[in-house]
């Protein structure tokens, strides 16, 4: 069956074979693991992810592909044709996982918001790889004092190592986006700093509110001068913006207030 991908939600199929092999040979995997894939879309993935020993979880919101992805449907395999975003993810694992890794080309305008998906599902996830809009790889990976550097940044930071591997052209894909793609694998730290992580979230998109103005500006809310102490400490002034503080100054920040 001829399916035309549906602008809507965002499908770009990705048929280059040896990108779809270097993806999903992203991570080592037992028996004992899970892997999360959203948007399987017409499988060309998920038949590399179903030949590791690991268990797999698919997400596809498009109903059209029940025909292409259910024969991949076995003991360890479940596919799950529901809005990803709409999913409590806990109550679909079946087992507890010794690693749970999350490799996906996941539809790019909702990007962040299936990260954030993830992250408030208290998963205890190990990695991703993600292919994702290279502006957006950009984004993650930035370092401050570039124009990329901004609020998601600083909390993916919190959790992972973020590194970009290599870049996908258009051609890769059916259809071609207008944009060039990068694949970008995030590994969580073993060192994690306990904190609030939403109050430190909301912390962190209040200070990149208006990237142009100052932090004093931005966290009009807060005590100045305990975050003044923490900026002279980093060698920062008065009138620094978000973008010239590292994750570690947003971290000691946050916590003196």
């Amino acid at each position: 069956m001829d399916i035309r991908a549906k602008k809507s939600l965002g499908q770009n199929f990705l048929k280059d074979e040896s990108v779809l092999q270097r993806i999903a040979s992203s991570f080592d995997v037992t028996r004992n693991d899970l892997i999360i894939e959203i948007g399987p879309g017409m499988g060309a993935l998920t038949k590399f992810l179903v030949q590791k020993p690991s268990d797999l979880l698919c997400y596809e919101i498009d109903e059209r592909l029940k025909n292409t992805l259910l024969p991949f449907q076995k003991e360890n395999v479940q596919i799950i044709f529901d809005d990803f975003l709409k999913r409590d993810i806990q109550s679909d694992l079946h087992k507890d996982y010794q690693n749970i890794y999350v490799i996906a080309n996941i539809p790019y305008y909702i990007t962040t918001p299936i990260i954030e998906h993830i992250m408030e599902s208290n998963l205890p996830i190990n990695g991703m790889t993600l292919l994702v809009q290279k502006e957006v790889a950009s984004r993650f990976s930035a370092k401050p004092k570039t124009k990329d550097y901004g609020y998601f940044t600083v909390f993916l930071q919190h959790f992972f190592t973020v590194q970009v591997l290599f870049d996908v052209a258009p051609q890769a894909f059916t259809p071609p986006p207008k944009v060039t793609s990068s694949v970008v694998q995030l590994i969580r730290k073993t060192d994690i700093v306990c904190l609030d992580e939403l109050k430190f979230f909301e912390f962190l998109k209040q200070a990149f509110a208006q990237k142009r103005k100052t932090l004093k500006n931005n966290l009009k809310m807060y005590d100045w001068n305990k975050i003044l102490q923490v900026l002279n400490k980093y060698g920062l002034s008065e009138n620094a913006r978000a973008e010239e503080l590292s994750y570690e100054a947003f971290v000691a920040i946050f916590r003196c207030l």
